[in-house]
C-alpha cells in the first residue's frame, strides 16, 4: 500500500501546479482524486459545464473543439500535457479522447485549499519543515493525520442494531430469538410492528407482537429495517448550532433512502430494505466530521467552512466508518462515491452506489441548495439503468407514482 501511495506521487509530480506541493499534501490529494478512462471519442466534458474538477491527462490524447470549430490536440507526453486540461469554469470547449485515454480528476475545492498552504518556493520548503496553513486547511489535515494514524474516536454502531446483526448471523436463529431482541428496545419494537403493518409491508390481517412482524417481513429484512431505524440516535449533537446541521443532514439522508427503496423494487433482483440503507447511510461520514468540528468553534460557527471541510472528508471517513462496523463493502463504495456523479463500477450489473447517486440526482432537482450537476447521460449509472429501462425519464415516473410510498417511509423513518 505505502509503495503505491509514493508511486501515485511520483506521478502527480509531473503536473503543475501539483508540484508545487509537498510530499504530505500530495499524500492527501492521492486519496482524494480519481481516475477516469474514456474509450476513443468519449466526451470528458462540454462546452459551458461546470463540475468543480480540475484534468490532468495521464495517458493517451485529448481532442479540444472550440466554439468556432477549430480543433487541437495534447498528448500525454507533450509539454502542455503538464497542465490542467483547459483549466476555468465554465469550460471553453468541448473535451474528447482521441483514444483510449486516462484522466487524474482533482477536486478544484480540494487543490485550492492545498496550494494556499503549499510552501511558497523551494527554499522555503527547504529550511522551513511547518508551513503557515489557513484554519480549514488545518483542521482538514489534522483531522486526516488523526484518522491514518486511528486516533479519530468513530461512532459505534447503535447497540439494538449490533445485537440484531449478531443474532442473525447465527446458525439456526428463529423468529423467536429475533423477536426477544427487538422487544428488548421498545421504540424499535414499535417502529418494526409500525412498518409491518403500514401499507408498505402489510399482510391480510394486522399483527400484534415482534415474532409475527419477523415471520412477516423475513430475519434478512427484519435486520435491515431494525439497522435502519436504530441509526437516528447518530444524527444528534449536544451544540445547538451542530444539532442543527444534523437534523439537515438526516432530514436528506432519509429522502435518498427513501427514493432508493422505491427505484430499488423497480429494479431486478435488487433488495429494496439494502438500498433503503444504503442512502440512509450515505453521508454517514458526514457524522464524525461534525463530532470534530465541535471542537474547533470557528469551524461550526461558518457554515460554508464547515460544509466544505464536510464535503472533502466525508467519503473517506464514511468507507472507514463502515469498514469499523463490519458492512459489506458495497455499502463503503456508496459511502466513498455518492456524490461522485461520473463514477463508474466497470460492471454492467446495477450497484448500491448507482442508485444512491440517482437517487440524490432526483433529491436535489428543484432545490434551492443544489450542487452543480451534471447532466442525466452523462451520469454512468444512469446508463446501466438504462439497459433496464430505467434511465431518467422512466425513473422520474416511477418515483413521480411513488410519492404515497415515499411519505410512509418518511414517516417511518421519523417515528411518526
Amino acid at each position: 500500500m505505502a509503495a503505491a501511495v509514493l508511486s501515485a506521487v511520483q506521478r502527480l509530480k509531473q503536473f503543475t501546479p501539483l508540484d508545487r506541493l509537498s510530499e504530505d499534501q500530495l499524500i492527501l490529494l492521492a486519496e482524494r482524486l480519481s481516475l477516469r478512462r474514456l474509450k476513443a471519442g468519449q466526451q470528458l466534458f462540454e462546452s459551458g459545464s461546470c463540475d468543480g474538477n480540475d484534468y490532468f491527462l495521464l495517458e493517451g490524447s485529448v481532442c479540444l473543439r472550440q466554439g468556432d470549430g477549430l480543433e487541437s490536440s495534447v498528448a500525454a507526453d507533450d509539454p502542455e500535457a503538464s497542465l490542467p486540461i483547459a483549466r476555468g469554469e465554465p469550460r471553453t470547449c468541448d473535451a474528447y479522447a482521441s483514444e483510449g485515454s486516462t484522466f487524474v480528476v482533482v477536486p478544484a475545492d480540494v487543490l485550492r485549499q492545498l496550494l494556499q498552504a503549499a510552501p511558497l518556493d523551494d527554499e522555503s520548503a527547504e529550511n522551513k519543515t511547518d508551513t503557515v496553513a489557513d484554519d480549514d486547511y488545518a483542521v482538514l489535515m489534522e483531522f486526516y493525520r488523526d484518522l491514518r494514524a486511528n486516533k479519530v474516536t468513530l461512532p459505534s454502531l447503535p447497540d439494538i442494531a449490533m445485537r440484531i446483526r449478531r443474532v442473525a448471523d447465527a446458525e439456526g436463529s428463529s423468529a423467536e430469538d429475533i423477536g426477544r431482541v427487538v422487544s428488548a428496545d421498545p421504540a424499535i419494537a414499535a417502529k418494526l410492528l409500525r412498518a409491518c403493518n403500514s401499507p408498505l409491508y402489510r399482510g391480510f390481517s394486522e399483527i400484534a407482537t415482534t415474532r409475527e412482524a419477523v415471520v412477516r417481513l423475513g430475519l434478512r429484512t427484519t435486520r435491515q429495517l431494525v439497522t435502519v431505524f436504530s441509526m437516528r440516535e447518530l444524527f444528534k449533537s449536544k451544540r445547538p448550532e451542530l444539532q442543527a446541521e444534523m437534523a439537515r443532514l438526516w432530514d436528506h439522508s432519509r429522502e435518498v433512502a427513501a427514493i432508493s427503496w422505491v427505484l430499488a423494487r423497480a429494479l431486478p433482483g435488487v433488495d429494496p430494505e439494502e438500498a433503503l440503507l444504503a442512502g440512509l447511510l450515505h453521508d454517514i461520514g458526514t457524522i464524525p466530521v461534525l463530532q470534530y468540528a465541535d471542537h474547533y468553534v470557528s469551524l461550526f460557527a461558518d457554515g460554508r467552512r464547515l460544509d466544505e471541510t464536510s464535503r472533502s472528508l466525508r467519503g473517506e471517513i464514511g468507507q472507514a466508518l463502515l469498514e469499523h462496523w463490519d458492512f459489506p463493502p458495497r455499502y463503503g463504495e456508496v459511502a466513498r462515491h455518492a456524490e461522485d456523479w461520473l463514477y463508474d463500477t466497470g460492471d454492467e450489473q446495477v450497484h448500491l452506489v448507482d442508485i444512491v447517486i440517482i437517487a440524490q440526482l432526483h433529491a436535489y432537482i428543484g432545490k434551492h441548495c443544489e450542487p452543480q450537476l451534471p447532466a442525466f447521460f452523462e451520469v454512468p449509472a444512469f446508463q446501466r439503468m438504462q439497459c433496464l429501462e430505467l434511465g431518467p425519464q422512466q425513473s422520474l415516473r416511477v418515483i413521480s407514482e411513488a410519492r404515497t410510498q415515499i411519505g410512509a417511509l418518511h414517516s417511518l423513518l421519523t417515528g411518526r
